[in-house]
């Protein structure tokens, strides 16, 4: 059938026969955003994990010569020990850095709720209710 239209207005028939289009590209976008901002916060997640790995790595390092400076403490008087618990030290306040940046960004990706897209279909909800309001 041909679209009638009034002064360049669609017919009723008309817009109704384009809503399931306009609904499934909704839908799509909906979707696809969704997509989008699971990924930004998985990414900022994965990368707060490998942080903390990080810094498990020095705190592994730190303990070796934290236990030398605490042998060579005992077994002599002053400097070498010193030095092997000024390394320790350092080492070990990098991977208190370390773990503090990876769990901000752990914080930035979790959880992974894509919370703009939920906003997104919610309003997308309650313009549908409005419609369907507007109709009774």
């Amino acid at each position: 059938m041909a679209e009638s239209t009034v002064d360049g207005k669609k017919s009723v028939f008309a817009l109704i026969g384009e809503l399931p289009g306009i609904i499934t590209t909704l839908i799509r976008d909906e979707i696809e955003q969704i997509k989008r901002e699971a990924i930004t916060r998985l990414k900022s997640a994965g990368i707060g994990i490998a942080l903390f790995i990080v810094a498990a790595v020095f705190l592994y390092f730190a303990a070796f010569p934290l236990m030398a400076a605490a042998v060579f403490g005992i077994a002599e008087a002053l400097p070498l020990w010193l030095s092997a618990l000024i390394v320790g030290v350092a080492l070990l306040l990098v991977a208190v850095l370390f773990a503090l940046i990876g769990l901000n960004r752990v914080k930035k990706g979790v959880p992974p709720v894509p919370k703009e897209a939920v906003d997104s279909v919610k309003d997308d909800v309650k313009a549908f209710k409005g419609v369907q309001q507007y109709d009774r």
